[in-house]
């Protein structure tokens, strides 16, 4: 097959077009409170085969594609997070990640083969599948709700790490080394996967951490490439040591992101661009591999009990059991277990059995397509109100502003912004108050939607946003002091805070 100018032409008209239209789509999905994917896989569905004529069924290039999207995406997650939010929460979503998993996976591999009738082997890959959350898919929807710590960095660890193991099992069941090899052999080599895979990681993590500030690159756009390099390093060397590679460039991503490498900054807007395009691109063909004209109402009822199922007890059972490690107060273990939202991860985990040629794969692709779309529908939108009802939202809790501000890079400071809520007792202080540590300081106030630079004795009110700048060594002791402030008023002193994070 031969492809000329003019076609390229063509593809690059086409290709703009549909991106520029998908990242207008953020804005609409932010407003409705609903994940952009679900209008990624709309367009890909309205560019396919059974509407616009685009047709596209190569199952093995949907997964090679798939993978790769993932691992960026993955990279992204790592080179993001913030160790010392997500430390505290990681014994949470470790458990949630491996115990809850396995829960999760019985519960609908049980309720798939007695109460819907499929197959062992299906109904055990369904489970597997349908039990990965999804970071971009959970995030894009709480990205505008104030939430504690300890909540976010479980949900951060959990969608992190669940992928790994699932992408092994998935892989074993439907290549048939379950069968071949049985539940303990099968057990120990996922086990030997995620370990060897976690080391890897880590090595290329600190490795290219050591490297990056020895380095003397000639221009600093070339900092974040080499930073996603390292990851993808780790990815791609995963499979070829028998490996996990999601693990391994999950890992080498956390550890990178965590390091003070030169233009941090510049790499979080670089990596979080390429993430965005790699889920539209993922998106988008995902829904070219659906023909909605093919969707029975066999597949379709399937999906909303099995969605039932996942959603009302799988999912609760998994987060009760997976919280005895780390007990949480049941508000928070409610809205975890109302938070496993399924984005694109589990529509790629469905195309490694369709790649296989597993018997029945085609519609077990279908049922978890159908079952991601609604559940997603019913569950995003009410992610916000369930916070406000079960009280777990905290406008008090800072949160971090990115931005492309060089002399803040160069200090090694970092923006806070804290929204002042009804209940707390900053109201009436005056920024003087405040004694936020020496280098720190309120530098806005945003009132009534207007901006106000602030003097010493300018009183807090309710609904006020504060704007701080605080060195990045001393970040942790300013949000300690805020809390203080917000939780015993002006005559709160320097104590150690031992609410829960």
């Amino acid at each position: 097959m031969t492809f000329d100018a003019h076609q390229l032409d063509t593809f690059v008209l086409v290709g703009s077009s549909v991106l520029l239209l998908a990242l207008l789509a953020v804005r609409l999905s932010v407003k409705i409170g609903m994940p952009s994917l679900l209008l990624y896989l709309a367009i890909g569905v309205l560019l396919g085969e059974s509407v616009l004529g685009v047709r596209f069924d190569d199952a093995q290039l949907a997964h090679a594609i798939g993978f790769g999207a993932l691992a960026i995406i993955l990279a992204e997650g790592g080179l993001t997070a913030n160790w010392r939010e997500v430390r505290p929460s990681m014994r949470l979503g470790t458990s949630l990640a491996t115990i809850g998993m396995t829960v999760s996976v019985a519960v609908v591999a049980v309720a798939g083969h007695y109460l819907l009738g499929l197959s062992w082997e299906i109904a055990v890959l369904l489970g597997a599948i349908t039990s990965a959350t999804d970071a971009a898919a959970v995030f894009s929807v709480l990205r505008a709700v104030p939430l504690p710590k300890r909540i976010t960095g479980a949900l951060e660890a959990e969608s992190g790490l669940n992928d790994a193991p699932t992408v092994v099992i998935v892989t074993l069941i439907s290549t048939g080394a379950v069968s071949d090899h049985g539940p303990l052999v099968v057990a120990g080599i996922v086990v030997y996967e995620l370990a060897l895979g976690v080391a890897l990681g880590l090595a290329v993590g600190f490795g290219g951490a050591w490297l990056m500030r020895r380095a003397a690159l000639p221009a600093s756009g070339l900092y974040p490439i080499a930073v996603v390099s390292l990851t993808l390093i780790a990815y791609g060397a995963g499979p070829a040591l028998h490996a996990s590679g999601f693990a391994a460039v999950y890992v080498a991503a956390l550890v990178l992101g965590n390091t003070d490498l030169p233009h941090r900054n510049a790499t979080r807007s670089f990596v979080e661009g390429l993430a965005w395009i790699a889920q539209i691109g993922l998106f988008i063909m995902l829904g070219l591999l659906l023909s909605p004209a093919e969707l029975t109402w066999s597949v379709v009822g399937t999906a909303v009990l099995a969605g039932l199922v996942l959603t009302f007890v799988a999912r609760p059972v998994s987060v009760v059991v997976s919280s005895v490690v780390a007990p949480r107060p049941w508000r928070e273990v409610g809205f975890l277990s109302w938070a496993g939202l399924r984005g694109a991860v589990p529509i790629v985990f469905a195309t490694i059995p369709l790649s296989e040629g597993v018997v029945g794969a085609q519609r077990l692709f279908d049922i978890v397509f159908v079952l991601v779309v609604v559940y997603t529908c019913v569950t995003g939108p009410t992610l916000p109100w369930l916070a406000r009802v079960l009280g777990v939202s905290d406008r008090d809790e800072p949160r971090s502003i990115e931005v492309e501000a060089a002399p803040l890079e160069r200090v090694a400071a970092d923006l806070l912004q804290i929204a002042i809520s009804p209940g707390s007792h900053l109201h009436g202080v005056e920024v003087g108050e405040l004694r936020l540590p020496v280098g720190a300081s309120v530098s806005m106030i945003v009132r009534d939607g207007e901006t106000k630079v602030p003097e010493r004795r300018t009183v807090l009110r309710h609904g006020d946003e504060l704007i701080i700048v605080t060195p990045r060594r001393l970040r942790e002791a300013t949000e300690r002091r805020l809390r203080q402030v917000s939780s015993g008023g002006r005559l709160a002193q320097w104590l150690g805070d031992d609410r829960p994070r």
